[in-house]
């Protein structure tokens, strides 16, 4: 069977009962299960229905309870963008007044679902015949068939005029390796195309890779770099908004940082306090505004810590109380961390070549009680171990 015939297989009555009795097997169980399926079940079937249930339980990670009732490719699983961002994209354009939109290289629908319930009509577009049949699956699954057309059609083919935006969510994996594509210009389509395709309409959002070259990016475009729980998971080009802007964007919360273009703060000595900061406000190169709002300063001109003498409180960094300034010595380390009776060590670096876990090893931790955030980093240039934990706000 062709794979778009097995799909259909499982929209149909059948397929629709083996995903059910599916919903909660266990991958360890998945031999046993085949084998007792294909006793009333053809094995194409059978196994469209396994591999179907194993994505929906990787999707979980990113799109929560909707994951049971969609439908996912590999790649669909491995490249949407999870519930949280596509929700927060979504309601940009919405606050932008934006009503239509046509989404290119849309993949399983993750984002044009976030912009029907965001109340935009969405044009949903993709050469994957799989990807779109997903697509299609998905929404109506979720009841937005209304408020999404799927349509199978290379991208740079579709006429967008009449739309209110476009959003171009490049493929960035290679499908001959399967790796990351790092360079802008191997995307597909490239990124030149999605931003000629971007200026064509009012309102355009462009999905990239968060290490893209800040060089790299158009002139006439606001740059967005948005994380997650802490964890960075994509930059995204905006036209039609603040050309030359840089933005940080912390989530779940909505906390958002525009740069203001401050010169990076001059380095200084370890105050007793030591920021973090999030992962988005470094790659959008804004941690010296997050320095001048802490009145801080960096601990090398290279690394991007944040030292102060006074608390305050930040949604982009994590603020951490200093008891030791050290230089690097693993022999010292150890004999101290065993006189404070220390069993539990969170270990950072950032211009460190020291690996954790190796260290860990080194360390032998004992049974103590006692716990410590050790930093592997460079002070003025020189190897320094810095020791806290985290502050609590007085």
């Amino acid at each position: 069977m062709h794979e778009l015939e097995i799909f259909a297989a499982l929209l149909a009555p059948e397929g629709q009962a083996l995903l059910a009795e599916l919903r909660d097997f266990d991958p360890a169980d998945e031999l046993a299960a085949a084998t007792r399926l294909r006793r009333d079940h053809a094995a194409p079937l059978v196994s469209a229905a396994l591999g179907q249930a194993r994505l929906r339980q990787r999707a979980a990670a990113k799109f929560g309870a909707d994951a049971q009732r969609m439908y996912f490719t590999a790649n669909g699983v491995e490249q949407s963008t999870r519930t949280a961002v596509a929700a927060h994209r979504a309601a940009r354009l919405a606050a932008l007044g934006v009503r239509s939109l046509a989404d290119l290289c849309c993949g399983v629908g993750g984002d044009a679902i976030a912009l029907a319930r965001a109340g935009i009509r969405v044009l949903a577009v993709d050469r994957d015949p799989l990807a779109c049949a997903a697509a299609r699956a998905n929404a109506e699954a979720l009841g937005l068939a209304e408020s999404i057309e799927v349509r199978l059609a290379d991208v740079t083919q579709v006429d967008t005029a009449g739309y209110d935006a476009v959003f171009v969510d490049p493929a960035r994996r290679s499908k001959v390796r399967g790796g990351r594509i790092f360079d802008p210009e191997a995307y597909s389509p490239p990124l030149s195309w999605a931003v000629e395709a971007a200026r064509t309409a009012p309102f355009a959002a462009l999905k990239i890779a968060p290490g893209v070259p800040h060089e790299a990016l158009p002139e006439d475009a606001e740059a967005e770099w948005i994380s997650d729980g802490g964890e960075v998971k994509e930059a995204v080009l905006w036209f039609g908004t603040e050309p030359g802007a840089r933005r940080a964007t912390l989530l779940p919360a909505g906390d958002s940082l525009r740069g203001a273009g401050l010169p990076d703060p001059e380095p200084g000595p370890v105050g007793r306090y030591l920021y973090e900061p999030d992962g988005a406000v470094i790659r959008a190169h804004l941690v010296a505004d997050v320095a001048a709002d802490l009145d801080g300063r960096l601990i090398d001109p290279t690394i991007a810590y944040i030292t102060a003498d006074a608390l305050r409180p930040t949604p982009y960094a994590t603020a951490y109380e200093i008891t030791d300034v050290l230089p690097f010595n693993v022999k010292r380390l150890r004999a101290l961390l065993r006189e404070r009776a220390v069993g539990t060590a969170v270990i950072k670096k950032r211009g460190s070549a020291v690996e954790p876990e190796e260290l860990r090893k080194k360390l032998k931790l004992g049974g103590g009680g006692n716990s410590v955030t050790i930093f592997l980093t460079r002070v003025a240039g020189a190897p320094t171990m810095l020791l806290g934990h985290p502050a609590r706000a007085v």
